[in-house]
C-alpha cells in the first residue's frame, strides 16, 4: 500500500487516471483526475459547497487557488471570467500536471506552480481555497497567513473548512490576527469563510 498523501510532492504510486464530470456555475464540465491527488475520484463535498455558495468572478481580477488539486476551482474561475488571471498552487506535481491538462482541454489559461515557485512579486485580488487541514495547525496557519499577506488592497479570501475541522476557531484566530473573517455560508457541515485584507 502506498504511503502517498495528497500533499506529497511527487506521489510514488502509479497514476490511475479517470474522468469525472461536475456542474460548476451553470456549466457541465469534464475533468481528468488520477490517484495520488486530493479527491481524485470526484469533486469533493467541501469544494462543491465553496463553489455553490460563491458567485462566479467578474472584473478581470487576479485569483489564486491554493491547494488546487486537479484544478476544479482554478479552471472554473478562468472559464467564468476569461479576462481574469488565475494561478493554481499545489505541492503535488501530479495535481499540477492534471490542472494544466484540464485547463488545456477547457481552453483556458491557468498559471500553475509549487509554493516554492510562487513569484515574489505576485499579489492577488482573490484567494480561493479548500485548505489542506491535515498538514497540521501550525503549517496551515503559516500557509494562510502567507497568502493573506499577498492580498492586494481591497482583496478577499474565500475558504471552506469543515465545522468538525475547527472552522469556527479558525475564524476567530484569523480575526484576532488582524484579518476580519465572517461566515459567508454554512452547508453540509462546512463553513464558507470570507476573509478581508487586514
Amino acid at each position: 500500500m502506498s504511503g502517498d498523501h495528497y500533499f506529497s510532492g511527487a506521489p510514488s504510486s502509479d497514476a490511475r487516471h479517470s474522468t469525472i464530470r461536475a456542474r460548476i456555475w451553470g456549466r457541465d464540465l469534464e475533468f481528468r483526475t488520477a490517484s495520488g491527488v486530493f479527491s481524485g475520484e470526484r469533486l469533493d463535498k467541501a469544494t462543491d459547497v465553496l463553489l455553490r455558495h460563491s458567485d462566479p468572478p467578474t472584473g478581470g481580477l487576479t485569483h489564486v487557488d491554493v491547494g488546487c488539486g486537479w484544478g476544479p476551482i482554478a479552471c472554473a474561475l478562468a472559464l467564468a471570467d476569461p479576462r481574469a488571471t488565475v494561478w493554481a498552487v499545489d505541492t503535488n506535481e501530479r495535481a499540477l500536471e492534471l490542472t494544466r491538462a484540464n485547463a488545456r482541454e477547457l481552453g483556458v489559461q491557468v498559471h500553475t506552480c509549487t509554493p516554492d515557485e510562487v513569484p515574489p512579486d505576485l499579489f492577488v485580488d482573490r484567494v480561493w481555497s479548500n485548505p489542506p487541514i491535515r498538514i497540521g495547525k501550525t503549517a496551515l496557519h503559516e500557509l494562510l497567513l502567507f497568502w493573506l499577506d499577498r492580498l492586494a488592497d481591497g482583496g478577499r479570501a474565500r475558504l471552506v473548512v469543515g465545522k468538525h475541522f475547527g472552522s469556527d476557531s479558525l475564524q476567530r484566530w484569523l480575526t484576532e490576527r488582524g484579518h476580519p473573517t465572517r461566515r459567508a455560508a454554512s452547508a453540509q457541515g462546512f463553513r464558507v469563510l470570507e476573509v478581508t485584507r487586514g
